[in-house]
């Protein structure tokens, strides 16, 4: 892999765990891949691996996630958490919570469970996955993957996602400073782990920043579909949904469809 010449550096700082360095890649296969690849080959851990184009990166439920070149932010870092497995479902609540924190100076987003940054009228701006390995009950490793997209304008987007899909630019009107936004997003993620790991639970706060409570929803599980109301997040992070088979704990799932209580 060759290492680009390029800004992106500037969004590094020296002594963060998560985010001391960035490396960048014009082309890579997958960003996950490189920063785990970093941090058992080389003990490389809080490396931000950032790629302008994946050949062949992954989304959730095994998508595909594509960018085109130069538009938005995609990149992953790998940790080695200090946290019991029990615990880990809170790193996904709290890369969630980070990339709200870093978006908020741009523009308004909320959080779609379990782990999509959205805009106001529900298109999706980033989708974020969180890949785990666990030895002896304790994480042992975590690779945090975001896509966020910043500069894609709606006239770019392919069909199947101009409908469903927004970007920071779109919102705003204007072009983003993607250098910024890459820092901010790194202090915001630094800040989360190591709360998580200090016994700061992120649940509430996601709570509160969660727009898929209190609608109507359609949840794609392992077991089929689930239709009813989002009424809370248990105590682990899953989504309840009431509905006309009672009350149902969700702890993964897509939430495809989304609707205001009064238009049930």
């Amino acid at each position: 892999m060759i290492e680009l010449s390029t800004p992106f550096a500037d969004a590094a700082r020296a002594g963060r765990r998560i985010g001391h360095r960035v490396e960048a890649h014009a082309r890579l296969g997958s960003t996950n891949d490189r920063a785990r690849d970093l941090l058992d080959n080389d003990d490389l851990e809080g490396v931000a691996v950032l790629a302008e184009e994946q050949i062949t990166g992954r989304g959730r439920r095994g998508r595909t996630w594509s960018s085109p070149p130069g538009r938005n932010l995609t990149f992953s870092v790998a940790v080695r958490p200090r946290l019991a497995a029990a615990d880990g479902w809170q790193l996904g609540l709290g890369v969630a919570l980070a990339c709200r924190e870093a978006c908020l100076p741009v523009a308004d987003a909320g959080l779609k469970w379990p782990n999509d940054l959205v805009a106001a009228d529900g298109r999706k701006l980033a989708g974020l996955l969180v890949e785990t390995a666990i030895e002896g009950g304790r994480l042992a490793t975590a690779i945090i993957g975001i896509g966020l997209n910043v500069n894609w304008r709606h006239a770019e987007m392919p069909a199947e996602l101009a409908a469903s899909a927004t970007s920071l630019a779109e919102l705003t009107g204007r072009e983003v400073d993607r250098v910024a936004m890459l820092g901010r997003l790194l202090e915001a993620l630094d800040a989360e782990v190591a709360a998580i790991e200090a016994g700061r639970s992120p649940l509430d706060r996601y709570r509160r920043a969660c727009v898929t409570l209190g609608r109507v929803v359609v949840v794609e599980s392992g077991a089929g579909p689930v239709e009813g109301r989002a009424v809370d997040l248990d105590a682990t992070g899953s989504l309840v949904v009431e509905g006309g088979a009672g009350r149902i704990v969700l702890a993964s799932g897509e939430v495809v469809h989304v609707r205001p209580v009064e238009d049930a």
